[in-house]
């Protein structure tokens, strides 16, 4: 490129103060700019990349996608930008300070736009213009963080930590759909604290909620599997869903459940069936064929519940 002077500047001097890096190319690819920051980050002096071929001086480190955006731009004139979202890395540039360039160090996350330009002669050009976007990924990085905390939150239950009904209730539609498509057995456990309102009269707002987390605590110590899900359904109502239990495998777990809670002992001096705290359990085990039966499903576990309370409560009722 040209010496000339503007003002008091060679261009050169401009370009090698701005904080992005500057190539220009022919149309075989040889370098005619390289400005300060390429060499920075390339550690590839301006000496040695001027009238070098641009491919051939990265030893095949260049990645594909920006080799054929630099043929489009310099065939068919067509400009192109290859984000970091995409490409996250498409040249071996590397953070500028020590240790940043040795051997496996990580490549810079870059941002490149190609441009085509037709010089006085006729020739077409092509100036890349390369941008740090690591800065941006990392906020990309972080607000999807933030993201996915906020997910959990909105699907957590705030008194116990255990999922509330509406991640229960998207990870039914979820089991319903896998169940239909794969075949099995899907069991549904409603739970319900017994003569819970008695207790908080008794022992106040706060022992209720202390005792809820206590049982919430229990139940969870018995799931299984990755894929069970407990969730708090309602003010004293858990809910249980599991797969591939047989009718008598899912009521020897609600009897399990409803035993460790009764370990608990728990006192509640207001319970009409001992003194102390006690879960009744409801639960269905079937085959589902269609989402009306994931409907009937909670249906018939909800009146197991009934059964088990009107029944006289502290007690597990299981039906298929």
């Amino acid at each position: 490129m040209s010496s000339f002077v503007a003002g008091r500047f060679r261009l050169e001097d401009v370009y090698d103060q701005l904080n992005c890096g500057l190539v220009m190319l022919d149309r075989d690819l040889n370098i005619l700019l390289w400005n300060a920051w390429m060499a920075r980050h390339s550690r590839v002096p301006a000496s040695a990349a001027i009238n070098a071929d641009f491919a051939a001086l990265f030893a095949g480190q260049v990645t594909p996608a920006l080799l054929r955006a630099l043929d489009n731009t310099l065939s068919y004139g067509l400009p192109s930008l290859l984000s970091s979202a995409l490409h996250r890395s498409p040249l071996p540039l590397y953070p500028h300070h020590p240790g940043g360039q040795g051997e496996g160090a990580q490549r810079m996350a870059q941002s490149v736009v190609l441009t085509p330009i037709d010089n006085p002669d006729g020739q077409r050009l092509c100036l890349m213009q390369v941008t740090d976007a690591s800065n941006s990924v990392k906020r990309e990085k972080m607000l999807l963080s933030h993201s996915e905390v906020l997910k959990r939150q909105v699907g957590t239950d705030g008194l116990t930590g255990i999922p509330n009904r509406r991640y229960f209730d998207e990870n039914y539609a979820r089991a319903l759909q896998r169940v239909q498509e794969e075949g099995g057995m899907l069991s549904l456990f409603m739970i319900d604290v017994d003569y819970f309102k008695q207790y908080n009269d008794l022992y106040g707002h706060g022992g209720g909620d202390r005792v809820l987390k206590r049982v919430a605590e229990t139940l969870r110590a018995h799931l299984q599997r990755p894929d069970d899900v407990l969730a708090r359904y309602g003010g004293e109502e858990f809910i249980l869903l599991v797969r591939n239990l047989q009718p008598l495998q899912a009521a020897e777990l609600g009897e399990a459940l409803r035993q460790a809670v009764y370990q608990l002992a728990e006192p509640h001096d207001k319970s009409l069936v001992e003194r102390r705290l006690t879960i009744s359990v409801g639960v269905c085990t079937r085959e589902l064929q269609d989402d009306t039966d994931g409907r009937q499903l909670l249906e018939a576990a909800d009146a197991a519940l009934y059964r088990a309370k009107l029944g006289g409560r502290n007690k597990v009722v299981s039906i298929t």
